[in-house]
């Protein structure tokens, strides 16, 4: 029962043509693969630059908040209040009022 050198040959080609389909198919699947990865980190970066720039701008409204809160400790911050919500003035001081406005 030996097979021919042309029955071989021709198994060997067949295996061979298979072998390289299999390669091509897994190519492809790793080439798709990799391009789904490439557009996943390019949003990625883009998500990264955005959320930078929201952290820089929560840090400017966080230095903001800081210098408002230091200053709503200060002697001047509870003369301008009294001054504007209370409508107190300091002794001495002379008031010049329009007509017709309280």
């Amino acid at each position: 029962m030996k097979q021919d050198a042309g029955s071989l040959n021709r198994q060997n080609r067949v295996s061979m043509f298979l072998a390289f389909l299999v390669v091509v198919i897994m190519m492809v699947a790793v080439a798709g693969s990799s391009l789904g990865l490439y557009r996943k980190l390019r949003e990625n970066k883009a998500r990264k630059v955005q959320l930078q720039e929201e952290i820089l701008k929560e840090q400017e409204r966080a230095e903001q908040i800081e210098e408002y809160r230091h200053f709503t400790r200060t002697n001047e911050f509870i003369e301008q209040i009294a001054r504007d919500k209370l409508g107190l003035v300091k002794e001495g001081e002379v008031i010049f009022r329009e007509e017709g406005t309280r």
